[in-house]
């Protein structure tokens, strides 16, 4: 049985053996650039994880995997232009390198590249992955374009913020888990409680990267930090922090969030009425209530292979970028 890292180097090679046509340069050079940056892979490894359960030769997944990891990283290209991001992984944005207009066409491109690769799949499955992947892929739009009417919006619940990140970010982890559970020809019992298990674990990893977002280390976190508040971004941190403020603290808050204002002096203001309310804390209360539900769902899967989603779990609960 392969590692995590073991699992991650075989996706990299893969990938590395993707052969892009030389022209037009400008459409093929962004994707192999978003493709070869520093990403942890974690979505395809854990299909290719999940594969592993039930059957020990997980070439027949390695097309999915991609797929999916191709998928992911044009999620990412399109969200980056919507949020003028700067900085993904450590480097410059697609868009931001070059332009909106040749990211936009390289994201496009990649998506049908995905489809290209779950062609590849055993006719006998290939149904049932394209209706999750298919399924799932509409999930993420709607989670963004919930995710960017929330930034319009003066009144929105804790619930609804939690509906979203389980669209836009968990549900991806929950279809890569299926997939993987789904080719291996496993029972609908095991594909059923692996999706859970994604889920919870998915909105526990959006929910740190929220708090990393405010909280961490810019070194390790590869983002600029503050970018969710300088985005006037309604994560949990800043619809607890309404939730349980004073008056006077929710009136900065707001204020923040509706006005233009220095950047650094704004994240400076709103961050320091954050560790007035311990927000940090209260972050990580509900990050350890998700993860303990995805542990759970986890103890449910009929497999004795299961340690290696267990430790992957765990790392995602204690990652720092």
């Amino acid at each position: 049985m392969s590692s995590i890292d073991e699992l991650r180097c075989i996706i990299n090679e893969e990938l590395a053996k993707i052969k892009y046509p030389k022209d037009p340069s400008l459409l093929y050079n962004p994707i192999k650039y978003i493709l070869d940056s520093k990403g942890k892979r974690i979505r395809s490894v854990i299909t290719l994880a999940s594969y592993q359960l039930f059957k020990e030769n997980i070439k027949e997944a390695i097309p999915a995997a991609l797929a999916i990891e191709i998928f992911h990283n044009f999620t990412l290209l399109h969200d980056d232009i919507m949020d003028n991001a700067i900085l993904r992984r450590g480097a410059a944005t697609v868009h931001h390198k070059w332009n909106k207009n040749i990211a936009i066409l390289a994201g496009d491109t990649m998506l049908i590249q995905a489809y290209q690769l779950l062609n590849k799949i055993n006719n006998k499955v290939l149904q049932d992955v394209l209706q999750i992947f298919n399924k799932t892929a509409i999930k993420v739009c709607e989670g963004q374009q919930w995710d960017m009417d929330f930034e319009m919006l003066d009144n929105i619940s804790i619930s609804k913020y939690i509906k979203m990140i389980e669209y836009k970010t968990a549900s991806l982890l929950s279809a890569s888990l299926k997939i993987g559970a789904i080719i291996s020809e496993t029972s609908s019992h095991n594909q059923k409680y692996l999706y859970q298990f994604g889920k919870n674990m998915g909105i526990a990893f959006q929910l740190k990267d929220d708090l990393l977002d405010t909280f961490g280390n810019p070194k390790k976190f590869g983002k600029k930090l503050g970018g969710d508040i300088i985005s006037n971004k309604k994560t949990f941190l800043f619809l607890k922090a309404l939730k349980i403020s004073s008056e006077k603290q929710k009136s900065i808050l707001i204020k923040c969030y509706s006005s233009k204002m220095d950047a650094k002096k704004k994240i400076e203001i709103v961050k320091d009425i954050f560790n007035e309310l311990d927000i940090y804390n209260h972050t990580m209360d509900l990050i350890l209530l998700y993860h303990k539900k995805a542990v759970q769902n986890l103890n449910n899967v009929q497999s004795s292979k299961k340690e290696l989603l267990f430790q992957f779990s765990n790392n995602l609960l204690e990652r720092e970028s």
